[in-house]
């Protein structure tokens, strides 16, 4: 059974850094893909950052480069989305996601989702 879930995130103000987790089982990351994506409310889920297996290329939203950086740590089976210059608009429920396809900023590239953690970033 494939299970990811997800922690770390939390209420921060604007400026300020979260640090994600993704912790599977089930799967590995050396196959699988890797997404993270965020919805707010009222909002349709959008893809803030991708890793693929193997290489580890990566990939973001345009409004989060620069800022996030998303990482993984085979040994742990963990994937890792580092979140720094937060803003309120960064406000949502993050979810991480796996596929076995390339990773890509589109859910319907992952087979496996999280239950989400709520990011809240007050102004």
């Amino acid at each position: 059974e494939v299970q990811l879930v997800e922690s770390g995130g939390g209420l921060v103000q604007a400026g300020g850094s979260l640090r994600l987790s993704c912790s599977a089982s089930g799967i590995s990351f050396r196959t699988y893909a890797v997404g993270w994506f965020r919805q707010a409310p009222g909002k349709e889920r959008e893809g803030v950052a991708c890793i693929s297996p193997g290489a580890g290329t990566s990939d973001y939203l345009d409004s989060v480069k620069g800022r996030f950086t998303i990482s993984r740590d085979y040994a742990k089976k963990t994937v890792y989305l580092e979140m720094n210059r937060l803003e309120p608009e960064d406000t949502g429920v993050y979810y991480c996601a796996a596929g076995r396809g390339s990773a890509r900023l589109h859910a319907s590239a992952y087979d496996f989702w999280g239950q989400g953690t709520q990011v809240t970033v007050s102004s």
